[in-house]
């Protein structure tokens, strides 16, 4: 598991090749990531918005913006947790991803980054 911390937010990646949504024969390579944000802070934060810049060990660059997570924008409230799982497919079996979330706090409406720390995207039969 992967961990940073900006701002007061926690944010902790782990990440899973699945095999069984995966067809190397067709350079298709499927992972899951699970995300948390626990909220450090002693405000009330909303996530507004996600970036990710997406490597692909052969070379591809894939850049994505987005409203929310998963269709989301949680409020998450001091000593709170928000969690969710999402899926990036490569065509190779080794690459990254990271990025960052736009959020605001609810007390003034300011907007603040808080970084994903990167993380590796690679098929397991890779590591043994």
């Amino acid at each position: 598991m992967i961990t940073q911390i900006t701002e007061g937010i926690k944010i902790s990646v782990e990440c899973i090749f699945q095999p069984e949504y995966s067809n190397p024969e067709r350079d298709h390579f499927m992972f899951a990531y699970q995300i948390s944000i626990e909220n450090l802070s002693d405000y009330s934060i909303q996530l507004i918005s996600r970036y990710w810049n997406i490597f692909d060990s052969i070379g591809n660059y894939n850049e994505v913006y987005g409203d929310g997570v998963v269709g989301e924008q949680p409020v998450i409230e001091p000593g709170q947790t928000h969690q969710y799982t999402s899926g990036c497919n490569l065509k190779s079996e080794m690459g990254f991803m990271e990025g960052y979330y736009k959020m605001i706090k609810l007390i003034d409406d300011s907007a603040f980054e808080v970084e994903i720390p990167r993380f590796n995207l690679i098929a397991n039969y890779l590591l043994n």
